[in-house]
């Protein structure tokens, strides 16, 4: 298993479940990455796709906004050009569609997974299902949120349309003037990075090795398969090879001959002790694209998606946009004393469905990445699938929307 995120995490603790031995190769500690510092929200309300009517106009108005909440970096980059143009041509209702029904399908699956495996497991994670509110204080953008109503009814996801006062009510954290809002009740959260550490636990609980500090460098491979993955910290093989890297998979695929179309997107976050006045559900403040998560353990503003290829600084006038988005909204945005200031990439695939299953080109290699926004939310019906994969066992899922054959993978 390449890569000790929450995919790499997932799809290890199902295939130990279906009797395989399993080894993660993590290059630095288990959920380090964009594992981490997310909002920790479990969103069926996310299946329809960024790429709808209108987003690629607004991503192009906002590119020389630094505090845009969809900010794509100017600066040339023929890689990151190439992603773009792929993103744009799938800007149609086919290709919207398609990916809407995947993706709903994956989180519904997933959703339901997430909650028996948190119970049975008994994993410590501040797990809860009590929705997403998204609240609007312009009633001009409230009204034409009517095409995102009608595409989750469509999917048959649940989502209640709420009138201004309706939202205050459900909500007193929020100031005055709220225009209305929309109810998701069937989404959930959880703590991100304790819910990783608490994959992490059982994958060694259940047998499975983790390999903390093993930088993938190479691989090995005898005909058509891998014979071995070179690290850091020595050569390792085994029979099947998932590669599960996150926003890191197109980098070491090209060590493969495997060209992935997918570009980093960057996200943020800030991390505080609970203020006294905290939101009884997550909150995504809609205008300013802010998503705010309240745990017993802390409070947490984050979101924001830019395209800067692989830019490794902390963009602090994003941050800034985090806390002015939510001193907007919030009678107490910020809690007293900030825990951590966060950046993490997010993988991102050209038709923003997740690219898993086998590889065409390498017999034992399986493919586990590109989930975007939603690698929390998507986790365990990604490893369950990966699972029934190499086991050559029928999924619960229909496997082929996620196929890595529709890129030529």
């Amino acid at each position: 298993m390449l890569g000790g995120g929450v995919i790499g995490l997932a799809c290890a603790y199902y295939l130990l479940q279906a009797g395989a031995k399993v080894r993660v190769l993590e290059q630095g500690r288990p959920g380090g990455g964009s594992s981490h510092g997310n909002c920790g929200t479990i969103t069926p309300s996310h299946a329809p796709p960024l790429n709808a009517p209108g987003t690629l106009g607004k991503a192009l108005r906002w590119m020389l906004r630094r505090d845009a909440p969809l900010y794509v970096n100017p600066r040339p980059d023929f890689a990151r050009l190439q992603w773009l143009l792929g993103f744009a041509r799938r800007r149609n209702p086919r290709d919207f569609w398609r990916a809407a029904e995947a993706r709903a399908a994956i989180l519904e699956r997933s959703g339901a997974l997430l909650q028996r495996l948190v119970a049975d497991d008994r994993l410590d994670c501040e797990y809860a299902r009590a929705g997403t509110l998204y609240v609007f204080r312009d009633a001009r953008a409230f009204a034409q949120e009517q095409a995102h109503l009608d595409a989750l009814a469509r999917l048959g996801i649940a989502v209640e349309r709420k009138r201004g006062d309706e939202v205050q009510a459900l909500e007193p954290a929020l100031k005055p003037g709220v225009a209305g809002g929309i109810l998701h009740p069937d989404d959930a959260h959880l703590r991100p990075d304790r819910y990783v550490a608490e994959l992490a636990r059982r994958v060694r609980e259940l047998g499975g090795a983790i390999e903390e500090g093993a930088r993938v460098e190479g691989f090995a491979f005898g005909g058509e398969r891998i014979a071995a993955v070179r690290t850091s910290r020595g050569d390792f093989a085994g029979e099947r090879v998932v590669l599960a890297l996150g926003a890191w998979s197109p980098l070491t695929a090209r060590s493969l001959d495997l060209r992935l179309p997918m570009q980093p997107g960057k996200g943020y976050s800030i991390t505080y002790t609970r203020p006294e006045r905290v939101p009884r559900m997550p909150l995504v403040l809609r205008e300013r694209s802010v998503c705010v998560t309240a745990w017993s353990s802390g409070y947490r503003l984050g979101s924001t998606m830019e395209f800067s290829g692989y830019d490794a600084t902390l963009n602090r006038v994003r941050l800034d946009a985090l806390r002015r988005g939510a001193a907007e909204y919030l009678h107490e945005p910020e809690g007293a004393q900030v825990l951590e200031e966060w950046w993490g990439w997010r993988p991102m695939s050209v038709d923003e469905v997740p690219i898993v299953g086998p590889s065409t080109r390498w017999k034992n290699l399986l493919l586990a990445t590109g989930h975007g926004m939603l690698g929390v939310s998507m986790a365990a019906a990604t490893g369950e699938l990966v699972a029934a994969l190499a086991g050559g066992n029928d999924p619960a899922l229909d496997p082929l929307p996620y196929a890595p054959a529709r890129f030529g993978l």
